[in-house]
């Protein structure tokens, strides 16, 4: 708990695929629900699946974001240096992580207390929605709940291996068109992104 909210550290990682699949990965190193890690999948028809390690982590995640379909599944996930392997039947995900850009520097220098500051991530916000499409960084977490997202460092994804039922999905492209679990997507450039995550009460979002 977090000034009365909930707070989860961590990694999001987003990767859209040749043949449309796009696939965001949630890996949360400390959150009210302990360690876990997420997968949130959307089909070139449309069709938003959620893929969770545990019900009270599927319960939770399908509160927060929309999905038509939920799945509580047996997950696994090894980070070795920059290669990340991510399990969840039906969808295999390995990520070769690449360079930092100038804006992963420049999150960097930012100082962790400043980084989730209510106010800084609302001034973020103003400014992600004008210069990365799709990208917000406060929003509604559903049921009165104000979501943020501090990010604190970007990585570029160099390449990534997505398999879904058994059949390869061809090679890393854009995460585009937009995915559609929540208030805002993931940069339309595959990237690992390090962030805090922050749910608070009473939300007042202006939406």
């Amino acid at each position: 708990m977090t000034g009365g909210g909930l707070r989860f550290d961590g990694w999001i990682a987003g990767v859209g695929t040749a043949a449309g699949l796009r696939v965001i990965v949630g890996h949360w190193v400390s959150s009210p629900l302990g360690p876990f890690t997420d997968l949130m999948v959307e089909q070139p028809d449309g069709h938003r699946m959620l893929l969770a390690p545990t019900p009270t982590v599927a319960r939770f995640v399908a509160e927060t974001y929309r999905f038509d379909e939920v799945r509580t599944v047996g997950l696994s996930a090894v980070v070795h240096g920059r290669r990340w392997q991510i399990a969840a039947p039906p969808v295999e995900v390995t990520l070769e992580l690449g360079a930092r850009p100038l804006l992963g520097w420049l999150l960097r220098t930012v100082p962790r207390r400043v980084a989730t500051s209510p106010r800084w991530i609302a001034a973020v916000d103003f400014l992600a929605r004008r210069v990365l499409p799709g990208v917000r960084t406060r929003g509604s977490a559903g049921g009165g709940r104000e979501e943020l997202y501090a990010a604190l460092d970007l990585h570029r994804i160099a390449g990534a291996r997505v398999v879904w039922g058994g059949v390869d999905q061809g090679g890393l492209a854009p995460v585009t068109p937009p995915v559609r679990f929540g208030f805002g997507s993931t940069p339309p450039t595959p990237a690992l992104v390090r962030v805090i995550t922050l749910i608070r009460p009473d939300c007042h979002c202006g939406r």
